[in-house]
């Protein structure tokens, strides 16, 4: 508190209003209704297909054929098995060739989340419109056939095909982030970008507050920050805080980096990626602006 004081005394009057109010902290469970939604790309819990049984009877019963008979079916070619087709990658599976196919999948817009190396229903559901689309059997599943026709008809993924830098994709910038220095900050996207001059620097997943608690929208500009704060009402850690609105701010979130969009703040605008809003810190000014839209 001897820190705040002498912090609030040095700010002056309009800033001690606005240190009074730094209400943001997780909120244990987000309200029905919130506009925060899970954006997960992959459902783990989901179902694995189960495959066709390799186990069927013929339909007669009649009694088993002598040892001659028997030799003389099994070299008839009419009498074999079907192969099993071998699936290459299904559901359940989690692996880089996963990421890879989801990468491909995303550029011919079979997909619209970004790759987590997950093979989950979302990714299931893809590969079987794909498949639908291309003559293929439609089993949601990828074998053979079906991996070469993707890999036929999409390019290989970049670095940053494969890792986007944020798991929501960026929207359109709002106009009024085309010029100077300014956190753009899209509540339909979930995402913050850096942008200078009309130019993206860098872009991050964020989480606002709920129906009850909302993250004002509009244009404002930095006020103060802080490297190392803590919410004077709700007593959790805001680490790199940068106040942009009375007790509102961009801060990195230990509660959104575990459990994500399950959570909700109190209005501030929440960052799970300590690292990158690190070096954002560093490099916002007091006074740049902040624009935040649906």
């Amino acid at each position: 508190m001897l820190r705040q004081r002498v912090i609030i005394r040095t700010l002056g009057v309009a800033t001690a209003v606005a240190l009074a109010a730094t209400a943001c902290g997780p909120q244990k469970t987000e309200p029905a209704g919130s506009a925060s939604k899970v954006p997960s790309a992959s459902a783990a819990g989901s179902t694995p297909e189960t495959s066709p049984s390799t186990d069927d009877k013929p339909a007669d019963a009649s009694p088993s054929p002598s040892p001659s008979a028997s030799a003389s079916q099994s070299a008839s070619p009419s009498a074999s098995p079907s192969p099993t087709v071998k699936a290459i990658m299904a559901n359940g599976d989690e692996s880089e060739q996963v990421r890879e196919l989801q990468a491909r999948l995303k550029q011919l817009k079979y997909m619209t989340v970004a790759p987590t190396g997950f093979y989950g229903s979302k990714t299931t559901a893809a590969v079987k419109s794909f498949q639908s689309k291309n003559g293929l059997t439609a089993s949601g599943a990828v074998d053979d056939a079906t991996w070469k026709k993707v890999q036929s008809v999409s390019k290989k993924p970049t670095a940053d095909e494969l890792r986007p830098p944020t798991v929501n994709e960026v929207d359109a910038p709002d106009p009024r982030c085309m010029t100077g220095r300014v956190m753009c900050i899209s509540k339909e996207s979930r995402t913050l970008a850096w942008m200078i001059d009309g130019k993206i620097v860098s872009t991050m997943d964020v989480r606002f507050g709920s129906e009850n608690t909302p993250t004002r929208e509009g244009q404002f500009k930095v006020e103060w920050k802080a490297k190392d704060w803590t919410s004077t009402i709700y007593h959790t850690p805001m680490p790199y805080s940068m106040f942009f609105s009375q007790g509102q701010a961009v801060h990195y979130s230990a509660d959104f980096a575990a459990r994500g969009y399950a959570g909700a703040s109190h209005g501030c605008v929440n960052v799970r990626d300590k690292g990158k809003l690190a070096s954002l810190f560093e490099q916002v000014q007091v006074g740049d602006k902040v624009v935040v839209y649906w």
